[in-house]
């Protein structure tokens, strides 16, 4: 397992099935709140939606990583604790703090917000956890890397320089708390299997998600069946993504795999586009060249010798 999931090119297709993935979820989530009837500033009703969202992703991944296991996965002992912590960043702060700014920006501005996820996780990586060197080629591949974030999000008035912090702001926050959770996983998965902390981060953060959601006075109800299955969408969205992205970090450096992350407001805006009604929003020749630009960088990244040597590290 370990060879085959540190190839580069079976790296490459899962992160893309993930960013893919992920990137759903900007038109998702807008989708869900008109749906679900969910005005952008009921911030209580927000959490709950995420809340459910992910106890039914925690469930979805437990099942599955069950099923697969031949044996019931869960934690035991110090593993609780290790969940429990994968959870505060990777579900609760992030996904509060992007949930009530995806409800204040648009979704095609968030999604250049979050391709700053890369440079933080790397950064985290390299500087605080120690867990890889960081080097130039790591840097100039995610400077072109996030040219092309740029560049797809580059409208014809320009990109708007209004920023708040109800919006943009914790969006960027959310960026945070996520760079954090994949360091974390990472070296947690050394010892934990990633599919059992991937499946209890969630159902933990799901259920603190609606406590604190419905502490604060919010609720939601489900209104139709299509309404149902958006919200059963985005569970499996993220199950299905953040498993094969904590199975990555765990055969891979940190950077090797982040630096995908450039490919998620990409899928981001084009599935807004498409879904939301932006068609206004990005040409086919700046979506191609968006793209041969995160390309390039990722190819740069990917050129550094010492990627071979940091994935046996582990």
């Amino acid at each position: 397992m370990s060879k085959y999931l540190s190839k580069t090119w079976v790296v490459c297709l899962l992160a893309c099935v993930s960013c893919f993935l992920w990137g759903s979820a900007f038109p998702g989530v807008k989708i869900g709140y008109e749906w679900f009837q969910i005005a952008s500033e009921a911030s209580a009703a927000q959490i709950v939606f995420a809340g459910c969202r992910f106890f039914l992703a925690g469930i979805m991944v437990i099942f599955f990583g069950s099923l697969s296991s031949g044996r019931f996965l869960r934690p035991e002992g110090i593993q609780w604790k290790h969940a429990a912590v994968i959870s505060l960043f990777q579900t609760i702060l992030q996904y509060i703090l992007f949930y009530i700014g995806l409800a204040h920006t648009a979704g095609t501005k968030a999604s250049i917000i979050v391709g700053a996820n890369v440079f933080i996780a790397i950064l985290t990586a390299s500087l605080i956890f120690r867990q890889e060197k960081l080097t130039g080629e790591k840097i100039l591949g995610c400077l072109v890397g996030f040219a092309g974030v740029v560049l797809i999000n580059m409208t014809p008035g320009g990109i708007s320089m209004h920023v708040s912090f109800m919006g943009e702001g914790l969006v960027l926050l959310s960026t945070v708390a996520y760079a954090f959770s994949s360091v974390i996983m990472k070296d947690y998965s050394k010892t934990d299997h990633p599919v059992m902390l991937s499946g209890y981060q969630f159902f933990i953060g799901g259920i603190v998600m609606i406590a604190v959601g419905t502490a604060m006075g919010g609720s939601i109800r489900i209104p139709s069946v299509k309404a149902f299955g958006i919200l059963a969408y985005l569970a499996f969205a993220s199950a299905m993504a953040y498993t094969i992205w904590s199975q990555l970090l765990k055969y891979n450096p940190v950077s090797k795999v982040a630096v995908f992350c450039f490919m998620t407001p990409v899928f981001g805006v084009i599935l807004s586009a498409l879904l939301l009604g932006e068609t206004d929003q990005i040409s086919p020749v700046q979506g191609i060249s968006a793209l041969v630009l995160i390309t390039a960088g990722i190819f740069i990244s990917h050129r550094n010798k010492n990627s071979a040597h940091l994935s046996n590290k582990y």
